[in-house]
Formats: structure tokens, C-alpha cells, sequence
């Protein structure tokens, strides 16, 4: 920790956990109803949050590469992002093709060993119960600031971490604040 007394603090973003877990409506098996509507995130915005909320230094945002995405890693790198990707590789769910980018190797390897000696405190942004083993270690080396998790649906492997979780999706005075607007328009959020 420097001498001012301000612990270094850096974030780590599972980017794609936290684009979809903010982005897609989640819909009440047993009602059918829509629990948590989905909003777009704006990353400038969000990156300003991590900031002046919680003196994030550096921000590593991690996500799959994949042609024709340059400009959203561009994007990123503009709001304050390390970006660091991943090859994707696609897979087939209910006859569609998609891709995916899994970056949780990466995640781990950069907070738990490539970049550990250099911060004081981690904030990971991710709902994955995959990170449980990280959160644990972190923790029990007295790094763990806070887990931000996308919405209320994160793994129950988490709910230990409790306490040190923030909701992002569900919280409306954060939507309002995070949320993406075109330019022109207004906020209307609920």
C-alpha cells in the first residue's frame, strides 16, 4: 500500500458475464413474468464508475477476439480499459452457431499471479461461479474489495461473498447512472 493510505485497486472484468448478465431480460420460470428487464452498459460510463467509486487504477477488461469486433475493442481501450483477449471458438446451442471467449484463465492467471504484487485490493466484476477458488484466495489474502456481479441470478457458489457482492442490473440509481443513451436522448428509466 503507497504511504498516502489509499490502497491500490484494480479491476478485473469478465466481459462477456457482464455484458449479458446486464444486457438479457430474465424471465421468472414459475410466472413467466420478467424479473430483471436488460439494459445496455455504457463501458465509459462504467469505467468512470470503477473509478470515482471504488479508485480503480487500472481496469483489465478481459473478452473473446472476434473479427469485426475492433472497433468495440477500440472502445473499451478509449474508456479507460486494458483490454485483454481471447480467441474464440464457436460451439453449437439448439442448432445455432455462436462463439465464445472463455476468459476465466486469463481473469485469474492476471489478478492471481501476473499482476498480484502490484495492487492492494481487487474488485471482480463477474456473476461466474468458476471464480469461486479466486474470490477464496483473494480473500484469504486480504485482497478482495468487492465482487460486481451483473444482476441477481450469479452463482450460488458466491452467495458466501455476500456481503462484498453489488448487484449491478437491479439497482436502478446505478442504471441511471450506467446505462447507455444515444445521443439525443433521454434516460427513461423505470
Amino acid at each position: 500500500m503507497k504511504d498516502d493510505s489509499k490502497p491500490i485497486v484494480y479491476a478485473f472484468v469478465d466481459g462477456q458475464n457482464l455484458n449479458i448478465g446486464v444486457s438479457r431480460d430474465i424471465v421468472n420460470p414459475k410466472s413467466g413474468k420478467v424479473d430483471y428487464e436488460g439494459w445496455k452498459l455504457d463501458q465509459k460510463k462504467f469505467r468512470l464508475y470503477l473509478k470515482n467509486k471504488y479508485n480503480v487504477a487500472k481496469a483489465y477488461y478481459f473478452i473473446g477476439s472476434k473479427p469485426g469486433n475492433e472497433m468495440l475493442y477500440s472502445r473499451l481501450q478509449e474508456a479507460g480499459f486494458i483490454v485483454v483477449l481471447k480467441p474464440t471458438m464457436p460451439y453449437y446451442e439448439n442448432g445455432q452457431k455462436n462463439t465464445k471467449g472463455n476468459v476465466d484463465a486469463e481473469l485469474v492467471l492476471y489478478s492471481s499471479a501476473l499482476t498480484f504484487s502490484q495492487y492492494d485490493k481487487a474488485l471482480i466484476v463477474s456473476g461466474d461461479g468458476d471464480f469461486l477458488c479466486l474470490l477464496e484466495y483473494l480473500d484469504a489474502e486480504n485482497k478482495l474489495l468487492k465482487v460486481l456481479a451483473p444482476n441477481h441470478r450469479y452463482s450460488s457458489l458466491l452467495k458466501k461473498f455476500a456481503p462484498q457482492i453489488v448487484v449491478l442490473g437491479n439497482n436502478q440509481d446505478l442504471r441511471k447512472k450506467l446505462e447507455y443513451v444515444p445521443k439525443g436522448q433521454h434516460n427513461v428509466t423505470k
